[in-house]
């Protein structure tokens, strides 16, 4: 279990968008998390193989 403190504006919009889609904000959490550390680990594959490609050019 995780517990996070998020800035008002950002819990506020959390619980409208929970009640307007009468989905619990765990939800949303977790979709934003997901496709977050989905990008971030695209992202940093893409700069392990830009630097295996530097190390090559130099040698």
């Amino acid at each position: 279990m995780i517990s996070i403190r998020l800035p008002q504006d950002m819990e506020n919009r959390i619980n409208n968008l929970a009640k307007s889609t009468q989905r619990p904000k765990s939800f949303f959490i977790k979709e934003a998390l997901s496709n977050y550390l989905e990008d971030m680990e695209d992202y940093y594959d893409v700069l392990k193989r830009e630097n295996k490609k530097e190390e090559t050019k130099i040698r």
